[in-house]
């Protein structure tokens, strides 16, 4: 007999275990998990080496049968797998449907990671840099302006949050900078409330709560006192989760420069796509985006913006260079002239160069502009980029395959030690079912189908294949009930 099989997926191992299918029932389980605890008990060995090898195989079952006979915990292994578990998600008492508890976990796990997050520094910012071609072809100099945003963030505590930050800016031979802090206090699990101050270029003290209305409802209410001249500002921002990809929001701000916006967002492993209308005392516009992965590495973009002081087409497109850093170029042309945009992004880290072209738009100007970079990166792409990194993947496959090899040496040895502690019990069955002509297994092998397929065949077979398969002949035995039958999940 040969058997043969691909690796079980990580939220099937713990039936695995006890030997029984994932829609065995409670009882099937019980009945499983005192069957293999009296086979691996500690108690049963006096040998040290296989005391040992039955105490690890123990505790493993017993593991699986607490989470297994555990209704919730079974739930969330069954939709994620161990990841569910050992995140340390909770579910809560209303949830019944399997599409509400993979929605929670989802939504706490998010959380959570948020959460490990900011248990440390977390700096932030934003380095702007504006260039200028014609500027420097006059002989006034290449950058006009430069601009540093910086904050630093920090948990002190597991409700509380404090953020630092400032901004540098010089456009000439004039400067200016601020100075801000924030304190945020988690009030309960839907609440928090923030109180800030600021000081330099818009000197303000203000105080914000956001409150989570529903699972799918938030709300956020604001109120900032200008330092400069007493203005009083109110905000008031709803949000709402219309799908799991799509949500909306709609924010009014009352004051020296009140508006109220209207707008939404659509994101989804392929597509990202955001749209705004915002209507103000001094200013009305609407503007656009649309994000498009073409793979997991690379996206374009293009961006539309229009109103009472913009008309602009930005389109362009990054490619992630490192699982932090991703690189991006953007065209921009508009009624205030003709732009190429630089940016790097590491993180939460950004770089940003706006290269100024020219005020004025000429059909040939605009074209080149666009068709010259855009050239380029295919040039670069071609003959640089895609073979160093179709060589970095290639180095990173064999790692992984090396890694992999490793830990299928490591299993198979650890699987090979819990058979000795089936085999009295395993040959005491195989002679009974001999004696009443009953099933024995004779052969039986589990790997690699190309390993298990050579494996009578000395010319094709080799180290490596070998390496790829186990004989599982004496557990199978084991597994033989005293009926004759033989049962595997």
């Amino acid at each position: 007999m040969v058997e043969s099989s691909e690796d079980e997926g990580n939220n099937k191992k713990l039936y695995a275990l006890l030997h029984v299918s994932p829609e065995a029932s409670d009882e099937e389980i019980r009945k499983a998990y005192r069957q293999w605890a009296q086979v691996y008990h500690p108690d049963k060995y006096q040998d040290l080496q296989m005391k040992e090898v039955a105490t690890e195989n123990f505790q493993r079952i017993c593991e699986a049968y607490e989470i297994l006979c555990d209704e919730t915990k079974r739930q969330i292994y069954d939709i994620y797998g161990m990841e569910g578990l050992t995140s340390g998600l909770e579910l809560g008492p209303k949830l019944n449907k399997a599409e509400e508890i993979k929605e929670e976990l989802e939504r706490l796990k998010r959380r959570r990671e948020e959460e490990k997050k900011a248990a440390h520094f977390q700096p932030a910012g934003v380095i702007l840099a504006q260039v200028s071609v014609p500027s420097f072809l006059a002989g006034h100099g290449l950058v006009r302006a430069m601009s540093m945003t910086s904050e630093i963030q920090s948990q002190v505590s597991k409700n509380n949050v404090i953020a630092f930050g400032g901004t540098l800016a010089v456009k000439g031979s004039d400067g200016d900078a601020a100075a801000n802090a924030v304190f945020r206090h988690q009030l309960s699990s839907v609440s928090s409330v923030e109180i800030m101050a600021s000081a330099g270029l818009r000197g303000l003290i203000g105080v914000q709560t956001t409150r989570q209305l529903s699972r799918n409802s938030r709300a956020t209410m604001g109120l900032a006192m200008s330092l400069r001249d007493g203005s009083i500002n109110l905000s008031n921002a709803w949000n709402r989760q219309l799908s799991t990809s799509t949500s909306a929001n709609i924010e009014l701000n009352l004051g020296s420069d009140s508006s109220i916006a209207v707008g939404w967002r659509k994101k989804n492993q392929k597509m990202a796509a955001a749209g705004e209308i915002r209507i103000g005392t001094s200013a009305v516009g609407a503007v656009g985006r649309y994000t498009h992965r073409f793979s997991s590495k690379s996206h374009g973009r293009v961006t539309g913006k229009i109103g009472s002081g913009a008309l602009e087409l930005e389109v362009g497109g990054g490619r992630k260079i490192s699982e932090l850093s991703t690189v991006r170029m953007l065209y921009t042309i508009g009624i205030q002239g003709i732009y190429w945009k630089l940016e790097l992004h590491r993180g939460p880290q950004k770089l940003v160069v706006p290269i100024f072209l020219s005020r004025h738009i000429s059909l040939g100007f605009a074209a080149g502009a666009f068709f010259l970079p855009t050239s380029l990166y295919f040039a670069l792409k071609t003959l640089v980029f895609k073979p160093y990194f179709r060589r970095r993947e290639q180095q990173q496959a064999l790692e992984n395959m090396e890694q992999t090899r490793t830990q299928v040496q490591e299993a198979k040895a650890a699987a090979e030690k819990a058979q000795q502690l089936l085999k009295n019990v395993a040959i005491r069955k195989q002679n009974k079912q001999s004696e009443s002509n009953g099933l024995v297994i004779v052969e039986a092998v589990y790997g690699n189908p190309k390993a298990v397929k050579n494996s009578n065949n000395p010319e094709e077979n080799n180290n490596e294949l070998a390496s790829q398969m186990m004989d599982v002949t004496l557990p199978l035995n084991f597994l033989v009930s005293d009926a004759g039958q033989l049962k595997v999940h």
